[in-house]
């Protein structure tokens, strides 16, 4: 069995999430999706519209992925460790280099897990921060 890592914040589920999720669940036979926790959001984005319990329930409904899990506070190799994946498919955006996490995670003794980038979705409306300055621009939200 195949054990497909991927992740993200997940704060409005929109096409670019659900293309891939359904990208990430190609590469193997089983996807656990790790949902960056409240505080991590809140470092590096923005202060989340849902909180991660109800981020990991919703991702973990989705039909591509078999388990959501809330990452975790520390070093995300802990969560790495923990998943045991075979392939981290990571985001189109996400800020990480495949080559850099493949040596970092060799160096952190992990070395035969495969680091593989997803593509872009073409319908998707770019991204959580632009679907809420869409509803704040149509009066929907302060």
């Amino acid at each position: 069995m195949t054990r497909v890592m991927a992740s993200g914040v997940f704060d409005i589920i929109h096409p670019g999430h659900i293309s891939y999720l359904e990208q990430a669940r190609s590469y193997g036979d089983e996807l656990v999706v790790v949902i960056a926790n409240d505080d991590t959001v809140r470092r590096s984005k923005h202060e989340p519209i849902t909180p991660e319990a109800m981020r990991a329930r919703i991702v973990g409904a989705l039909k591509p992925v078999d388990k959501a899990i809330v990452g975790g506070h520390g070093d995300m190799m802990d969560t790495v460790r923990y998943v045991r994946p075979d392939v981290i498919v990571l985001g189109y955006d996400q800020h990480f280099q495949e080559g850099e996490l493949a040596r970092r995670l060799e160096d952190e003794g992990m070395g035969g897990i495969r680091v593989v980038r997803a593509t872009e979705c073409a319908e998707d409306l770019n991204a959580t921060r632009r679907i809420i300055a869409k509803i704040r621009s149509m009066g929907g939200a302060p």
